[in-house]
């Protein structure tokens, strides 16, 4: 079989792809195997492959392949998510640039638009998988708007509600003005931003005084219904019990006393607006004050501005900073650093809102996922450094905000039969709450007519926080056969990002819901970063398209370049070369394959002694390689993995074992030999197949026929067994020996065609085991141990033994080499003397730090050992 010069990795890659789609390897259904399962963290169903993408599938496909190998029923479930705010406001956009405002359309009419733009984006990330050779279950492939998926949520929600944790409430809520919905507090993130405090002047009714206040939001003085002083805050005695003046607007806002007032914060009095503020809110019900709510949905004014009506906020805030100085009511401004929440989605500034929303109560249903993660371990974070961020958050936790001002997702199954805002009943469809209706009113005359459901959606994450049971049907069948065999599941690969969001909301679920643990580790990535430590990004133009990388690289080539650098929980530096690096890698095994094939075999020749060494120091070193990555798989140190059989296979195997082996040139190489080879290589594909599935099954499939039944996808992950240490200890130092040798023939222009002897001194007791692979890699035509040194010989060390290749048959000019070898040792000494002058320098020593004087003390010793080295040497020549 003739096998090309070059891997042609894109050929290849559909070749195999399609190969194992054809025999179904990916396919799971519960049998008597143990299961080993993972469910995919499902990606926006209209998104595209990003770096992210890439490194946590590539891990999780590696986790899956490796299952397969070890003999689990392996089930990685594809699957994608609705992601309402995001989804939606990528429709409503389309419906704009083609005319149409969402405002003028039905629900239904929505809707459709929705699925037509999910059915025609919806399948291009998981397509997008395949060229990354994920092995997903595709025939599992769930959207989280599925219909039994939708029912899942219904059904949750229904009955959180009817065990007294779901209510409605009229609360202060995050509000996206750009999505024009509610947010969770999960969902909002903190931004630094410079801005300005402004210092207004609030007239005191009935007097030419003013009192102060200090503002970063100058637009909401429309909303103010009071002015706060401290009790005990002297400057102020004199305002109690009168009343201020909200200026432009003129509102007569009384001036109250508590103590929640920081008296060191800006000018001591605060502005009370409840209707945009939590805290305000909190004082506001306190002491009964009016609420005036200020803004529209999308964060313009409204007819409380007065003139600014229509307007948007930071467009006021520019405008009003003039107005206020204007008419005398600016103080003055100052530059001021403050934080400001902003959409985790739209990266919009959030608007504190009053609004009825519907919750979910916490603090209970939190309980177990606060035991199974930081008391029992039942479930383990990879790193566990994560447990302290876990902690907090849930420590810390408030009523879950599930409700969103949005279309496009499961719609709250609250249906309304009257006015009242209690007038509604939970169920999971209408004519089971046309029947609860008609007993709650008593009334056998309602219809369906009469009844309405709630417009608003459930967050998105509330229907993902029950995937890893509702893509086994688990929350509608708890019987069901998929769902008893495959939950919990073993391991879930994310982003720490969404530790909160999805993770921990999953981990609350599967206890509320199945009493047990939704899965056993979390293996939590880092993000990917470039080279200069900025997250990748469309707006920065920095991320790489995967596609174009699997392009230019394969594949193998990009995963390999993305898990040698991935520890868990640490971000990549990604680098180009990383890729260009695991095609290299790629290039190092096709070659080696070439290699192995390329030799004439014969049946007759006996099998040398070298070859037959060389075999069982690769047997007890991939043992001890095998120990290694199987620890690090346990650790989830899968970077640590990778690396391991990297070493393993570039450097013992291609590197070290093959040079071994190899016949001479133009010579056969025995079978037994032979044989071994391609047996070794087939295990090294066996450890490599997880990481790089398509080189592998290539290869495996030239180094023999094989059948649908003997791929490798499903052949057996090798078995660990014991190992001799020492023998792999005593051919660490042959390597040296044999180093040593080389590094004298390319010094002195020794070619390796031409034989030398070598005569050893063996201080150390060297195992002579591997003398004959040290006689054939040094083209040694005698190999001797002595107990004297040798005369007219080069020389050199390994610890302690001293090795001696005698000059004759015109090998070397000695004349010159001595010449060489004085000037040499002329410019060490030299050295030496200067490091041993700061070394005798009081002041030096007395002054430099630990680490500077341990460096010049092993600059001392290198220097000794080098001279003594160079003498040996002069003394063996003359």
């Amino acid at each position: 079989m003739t096998i090309p010069a070059q891997f042609d990795a894109k050929t290849i890659e559909s070749k195999w792809y399609e190969y194992w789609m054809k025999n179904n390897y990916f396919h799971s259904e519960p049998d008597h195997r143990t299961p080993y399962t993972i469910v995919i963290p499902p990606p926006n169903v209209t998104g595209v492959l990003h770096m992210g993408h890439m490194l946590n599938n590539t891990i999780q496909d590696v986790l899956i392949r490796r299952a397969r190998l070890k003999g689990f029923n392996a089930c990685w479930v594809p699957g994608t998510d609705h992601a309402s705010i995001a989804t939606e406001a990528k429709v409503v956009a389309k419906l704009k640039a083609e005319g149409i405002n969402k405002n003028d359309l039905t629900r239904e009419e929505f809707l459709k638009h929705a699925w037509e733009w999910t059915d025609k984006y919806g399948g291009t990330i998981l397509e997008q998988l395949k060229k990354l050779g994920a092995s997903c279950d595709w025939e599992r492939t769930k959207f989280t708007m599925d219909p039994d998926m939708s029912a899942s949520v219904i059904k949750s929600f229904v009955d959180l509600y009817n065990k007294g944790l779901i209510y409605r409430g009229y609360k202060m809520v995050n509000w996206d003005p750009e999505a024009k919905t509610t947010l969770s507090d999960e969902e909002v993130i903190y931004e630094e931003q410079q801005g300005k405090l402004f210092f207004l002047k609030y007239k005191i009714e009935g007097s030419e005084d003013f009192l102060t206040i200090a503002t970063t939001r100058p637009e909401t003085i429309f909303g103010d219904t009071a002015i706060c002083i401290n009790p005990n805050d002297e400057r102020f005695t004199h305002l109690k019990g009168k009343k201020a003046i909200v200026p432009i607007c003129g509102r007569v806002i009384p001036i109250i006393e508590d103590e929640y007032v920081d008296v060191e914060f800006g000018t001591g009095c605060l502005k009370v607006t409840p209707a945009h503020d939590m805290n305000d809110k909190t004082l506001g019900e306190k002491h009964n004050l009016e609420i005036v709510d200020i803004f529209n949905e999308d964060a313009t004014l409204n007819t409380f501005g007065l003139h600014y009506q229509g307007k948007d906020r930071f467009v006021v805030r520019k405008e009003i900073e003039k107005e206020l100085e204007e008419i005398g009511a600016l103080a003055k401004t100052e530059i001021h650093l403050n934080k400001v929440g902003t959409s985790e989605r739209t990266k919009a500034v959030i608007e504190p809102r009053l609004s009825d929303q519907w919750f979910l109560k916490m603090d209970d249903l939190v309980k177990p996922a606060i035991k199974s993660v930081l008391q029992t371990g039942d479930i383990k974070l990879h790193p566990k450094r994560f447990e302290n961020t876990y902690a907090h958050w849930l420590n810390n936790i408030r009523d879950w905000n599930i409700s969103r001002q949005l279309w496009w997702g499961q719609q709250i199954p609250a249906y309304y039969y009257g006015d009242g805002k209690e007038d509604f009943v939970v169920a999971e469809n209408i004519e089971e709450a046309l029947a609860l209706a008609k007993e709650k009113t008593n009334n056998p005359e309602l219809t369906t007519s009469n009844l309405t459901q709630d417009v608003d959606a459930l967050d998105t994450w509330f229907s993902s926080w029950l995937w890893p049971m509702s893509v086994f049907g688990g929350i509608m069948d708890p019987e069901s056969p998929d769902y008893k065999y495959y939950y919990p599941t073993n391991d879930l690969v994310t982003g720490p990002d969404i530790l909160f969001f999805w993770v921990a909301r999953m981990i609350i679920a599967g206890y509320e819901y199945a009493g047990e643990k939704p899965f056993t580790n979390v293996y939590l990535t880092g993000l990917v970063r470039d080279k200069q430590r900025r997250k990748m990004s469309k707006s920065l133009g920095n991320s790489p398209d995967p596609l174009d990388l699997i392009e230019k690289f394969s594949a193998d080539g990009v995963r390999v370049g993305l898990l040698l650098s991935a520890s868990a929980g640490n971000d990549i530096m990604f680098d180009e070369e990383l890729c260009s690096q695991g095609k290299a890698f790629s290039t190092k095994i096709w070659n080696a394959l070439r290699l192995i094939k390329g030799w004439e075999v014969s049946e007759t020749i006996s099998q040398p002694e070298s070859s037959k060494v060389a075999i069982e120091w690769f047997e007890n070193k991939f043992q001890q390689s095998l120990a290694d990555i199987e620890d690090n798989f346990e650790k989830y140190r899968i970077s640590d993995s990778l690396m391991a059989i990297y070493k393993l296979v570039w450097d013992d195997f291609c590197s070290l074992f093959l040079e071994m082996i190899k016949p001479a040139y133009q010579q056969p190489i025995d079978k037994k030999t032979f044989d071994k080879a391609i047996e070794i290589l087939e295990s090294n594909l066996k450890l490599l197949h997880p990481f790089m599935p398509f080189l592998t099954e290539e290869i495996w499939h030239l180094l023999a026929e094989r059948t649908p039944e003997e791929a490798l996808i499903v052949s057996t992950w090798p078995e660990l067994k014991s190992f001799d240490a020492k023998l792999i200890t005593d051919f660490e130092n042959t390597v040296e020996v044999i180093s040593g040798i080389r590094t004298i023939r390319k010094e002195k222009n020794i070619a390796m065609k031409d034989s030398i002897e070598l005569k050893a001194i063996n201080s150390e007791s060297f195992s002579t085991y591997f003398d004959s692979v040290i006689t054939k890699l040094g083209n040694i035509s005698a190999f001797e141990y002595v107990s004297e040194k040798v005369d007219g010989a080069l020389s050199f060390r390994v610890k302690s033994n001293e090795y001696f290749i005698p000059i004759s048959g015109g090998n070397i000019d000695v004349a010159a080499e001595i010449e060489k070898l004085n000037a040499e040792l002329v410019y060490i000494q030299g050295f030496l003397k200067s490091v041993q002058a700061k070394l005798s320098n009081e002041k030096f020593v007395a002054g430099a730090p630990e680490k500077v004087l341990a460096n010049e003390k092993q600059k001392e010793a290198d220097a000794l050992a080098k001279i003594a080295t160079i003498e040996q040497s002069l003394a063996g020549l003359k």
